[in-house]
């Protein structure tokens, strides 16, 4: 072989080795695979021993009660709003669906029948707890029941959960761990104190506990013992339930000897735009200004001179009422009016054998969120307070919606509707 071809043929080689060496540069590195749910799996049980463990030490629980708590515990993989490390986040949801749809259907008549039969027939059960409860916290023994129904159906509800695998699994890779943390940490510090057995600590998905669904931090806030067996048992109990309950409402300050709310009738000239617990009036005021209760009856005489608000849940297009300050307490338990609606007027069928709202619910709710809450950052800009610009529309923006009707000549409805997109 001549030496020019040994040459030429060593350049065509260094060529192909630079050509295939600058490719590869510029093409991307393959994408590393996520850890399987093996892995994962053993990242947690690590986590538990070196992360969790140390926690739980500093906040009084022993080995056994750690072991014992996690005792054949695993990941949920089927629980939601889960971010598994070294997968992709979480796609935040859009808000382009229509969230509205009337609030007709959580009010269903047969549901409220039934909870309501239910109710009554446990008052006669349980009338020397109720009473005593009611005794001692001042919260009528209706609205206690409302609440217990609501949430777990009189205690019928089943809670599928174990509630330390809940709370673990959403300690160790949910969107919100450190909330979940504290709430394991609790979690724990309910089984060191010996109040329930691992066995039968059981939650719903969330991770709220027992009858009246506490989550564990709350339940050392709120729980009693009030069958005086020395331990506060709102898994089996029914007086430490109903008395949890009621603790819960009277430190977020329920006002004895006070119902929830009236509905009402507000004569068209009165504006929708004053509604909310910050615009309290004494009821004699409402009164005063046409407001009426449904069906004619006077609002109570020991009622007259306290303070009631105005809620309008669906503006001009849906029931109308004055309600006490214990209806924001009520909020307290789940902030929605709605919710606190359902439990105001499932008490007073329990209580008095009354039915359904009168006001017709009216078919609003045809809004996206997104148009919702461009209406909310409009209002904003103009300098109301809406109350934040998440698309939902709650008492300060339908307020400010009634303001902005008003300043601009319209009727207010004090509801966002099609209608106003584009002129707020």
């Amino acid at each position: 072989m001549s030496a020019k071809l040994t040459v030429r043929r060593a350049r065509r080689g260094l060529a192909a080795v630079v050509i295939l060496a600058v490719t590869t540069a510029i093409l991307p590195f393959p994408a590393l695979a996520a850890p399987s749910r093996a892995d994962i799996e053993a990242q947690f049980q690590n986590w538990v021993k070196g992360d969790l463990w140390p926690q739980a030490k500093k906040n009084g629980i022993s080995q056994d009660t750690l072991q014992a708590a996690f005792a054949g515990v695993s990941l949920d993989w089927d629980l939601t709003d889960l971010a598994p490390p070294g997968f992709p986040p979480p796609k935040a949801q859009k808000q382009t669906q229509a969230e509205f749809s009337s609030p007709a259907p959580y009010f269903a008549e047969a549901r409220l029948q039934r909870l309501a039969d239910t109710g009554r027939g446990l008052t006669a059960q349980y009338a020397p707890v109720l009473k005593r409860v009611e005794k001692t916290y001042g919260v009528p023994g209706s609205i206690l029941l409302a609440i217990w129904g609501r949430e777990t159906g009189f205690g019928a509800a089943k809670m599928p959960n174990p509630a330390i695998e809940v709370l673990a699994t959403k300690a160790f890779m949910s969107t919100r761990k450190d909330m979940f943390l504290t709430e394991l940490i609790a979690a724990l510090q309910i089984l060191q104190h010996g109040d329930i057995t691992p066995d039968a600590f059981r939650s719903s998905a969330a991770g709220a506990l027992g009858q009246p669904q506490f989550m564990p931090t709350s339940y050392f806030k709120y729980a009693v013992d009030f069958d005086g067996d020395g331990r506060r048992d709102i898994w089996r109990s029914v007086p430490d339930t109903l008395a949890s309950i009621a603790n819960f409402l009277v430190q977020k300050g329920w006002q004895r000897g006070r119902g929830w709310g009236y509905e009402v009738t507000i004569p068209i000239d009165v504006s929708c735009a004053q509604e909310g617990p910050d615009l309290a009036k004494p009821i004699a005021r409402w009164a005063g200004v046409g407001i009426a209760r449904i069906g004619g009856k006077a609002f109570p005489a020991d009622e007259i001179k306290a303070a009631g608000m105005m809620l309008v849940p669906a503006g001009r297009d849906g029931p109308e009422f004055i309600v006490t300050p214990n209806f924001y307490v009520i909020k307290e338990y789940n902030n929605s009016d709605l919710y606190a609606l359902f439990i105001g007027n499932l008490a007073d069928r329990i209580a008095y054998g009354s039915g359904a709202f009168q006001g017709a619910w009216g078919d609003v709710g045809k809004m996206l969120r997104s148009d919702v809450a461009g209406m909310q950052k409009a209002l904003q800009a103009k300098g109301y307070d809406v109350g934040g610009t998440d698309g939902l529309p709650g008492y300060k923006t339908r307020r400010s919606i009634g303001q902005w009707q008003e300043k601009a000549g319209m009727k207010p409805t004090c509801y966002p509707d099609e209608t106003l997109l584009g002129k707020i």
